[in-house]
């Protein structure tokens, strides 16, 4: 008995490991790995100028983001805002981003770096350059303004920069000599420099003048527009050359029937627009002969 039960004692010990071997196996073998699932959803980034501080603009924007992104459920599009004009033109010149929409003097730049028009803003009558100044201000004519500081968002903000230099130059000013031009990076911070003072004049276009001073009833006290320019084609929206043709036609179908759905027209207030319209490269003709004789006659762009 005694040998036979080291006899069994033996064979458990050579055969144990061996079940403990096929139990690792088995384990092994059923434990689920870990797949890097990628999605299969192609992003789009869409890039908007700076027409608000960047808080605000994802604020107006998004939500129109938000419906494309509903609508056309196999893309997914990212609003991508820019810290400034600079930036933003940056994008364009590099092609970084898919969808942009660009004020009429980047949508030429845009034009002639491989992205083509298929829609803009409507409202072209509200794409103007005003002027403001301070109601207590002793400025009556642009003449006035000579030897005195002028705040705009840009050198490239087309309403809100070049229309208004546009403007002083045809009402006998130097905008070169004859002012200061004080370059300050936004609409808000054009017209907030108006109202502290720290300029005479300040330069803007009507929607953010109006987004503005309807949170801010102070600046309605205290500022008045005094002049007006004329107006151009208003935003464009462009696509990269690169992108299905079906997606543009999709993106182009949404925004120019936009204003026929409630959800849009909830979109389109945010903007203080009133639609959005089917648009090519050659709309924006005016604005290119435009920009030539700004070139030509008041400064470089």
């Amino acid at each position: 008995m005694r040998y036979t039960m080291k006899f069994i004692y033996s064979i458990l010990i050579l055969v144990l490991p061996l079940f403990a071997g096929c139990s690792q196996q088995n384990d092994t073998a059923h434990t689920p790995e870990l797949v890097d699932v990628k999605t299969t959803t192609q992003e789009y980034a869409f890039a908007v100028h700076p027409l608000h501080n960047p808080t605000y603009l994802f604020e107006v924007f998004n939500p129109l983001l938000t419906y494309l992104n509903s609508e056309i459920p196999d893309v997914h599009f990212k609003l991508e805002a820019s810290r400034d004009y600079a930036s933003f033109d940056e994008k364009l010149k590099n092609e970084a981003v898919s969808f942009a929409l660009p004020n009429p003097y980047q949508t030429l730049m845009a034009i002639d770096n491989n992205y083509k028009v298929i829609a803009k803003m409507g409202d072209d009558h509200n794409f103007k350059g005003i002027i403001l100044v301070r109601k207590d201000s002793n400025i009556k004519g642009p003449k006035d303004l000579k030897g005195q500081a002028v705040s705009y968002p840009a050198p490239t903000a087309l309403a809100a920069t070049i229309l208004p230099q546009y403007f002083l130059h045809h009402h006998g000013l130097d905008i070169n000599k004859d002012i200061e031009n004080k370059y300050v990076g936004s609409q808000e911070s054009s017209i907030m420099n108006v109202f502290l003072g720290t300029t005479v004049a300040g330069a803007t276009w009507p929607p953010p003048w109006k987004a503005l001073s309807d949170k801010r009833p102070e600046l309605k006290d205290a500022l008045k527009v005094i002049w007006e320019t004329k107006s151009l084609p208003n935003n464009s929206i462009v696509v990269r050359k690169d992108v299905p043709d079906a997606l543009a036609l999709k993106v182009q179908g949404l925004l120019s029937n936009l204003h026929n759905t409630a959800e849009g027209k909830q979109i389109l207030k945010r903007m203080y627009l009133s639609k959005f319209e089917p648009a090519n490269n050659d709309t924006y003709n005016s604005v290119r002969t435009f920009v030539a004789e700004f070139n030509d006659t008041v400064r470089p762009l």
